[in-house]
């Protein structure tokens, strides 16, 4: 008898977007905060996620995909999503091939953009602008 394959968790993240993705074995479903994944608006952030699971192939619908999602704005969160999902594939199916050909078609999919905003600084309203001098 065949051993019951455990469920895998995998996150990504995207400025202040955090992701977590559950992927357990099942008929193909993905839901993202409980919404399923064909519902999911803007259609530009629902076909950014979906590059994951078109690189995964019919992998993809032999597994139910829970994505919970905090934070940032929608395609932040979109490509949280995507990085997650990514990851969680190729945990769930250990396929070297499978990560090959994700991270040559885009390397964020797996390794998570790292770029953050700078701190606010004294003297000015952000990160890098000051307040002006008038004397010169």
């Amino acid at each position: 008898m065949k051993a019951k394959k455990a469920p895998v968790i995998a996150s990504g993240k995207r400025k202040t977007a955090v992701a977590r993705a559950v992927i357990r074995k099942g008929q193909g479903r993905v839901r993202i905060n409980k919404i399923p994944l064909e519902i999911h608006a803007p259609e530009m952030a629902r076909l950014k996620i979906m590059e994951a699971l078109t690189l995964a192939g019919g992998r993809a619908d032999g597994v139910d995909i829970d994505v919970n999602v905090r934070g940032g704005g929608v395609m932040g969160q979109a490509d949280a999503i995507r990085t997650a999902i990514a990851r969680g594939l190729v945990g769930f199916y250990q396929d070297e091939p499978l990560e090959d050909r994700i991270r040559t078609y885009d390397r964020t999919l797996l390794v998570p953009d790292t770029r953050r905003k700078l701190p606010k600084k004294p003297l000015g309203r952000g990160a890098r602008k000051k307040r002006q001098k008038s004397y010169r």
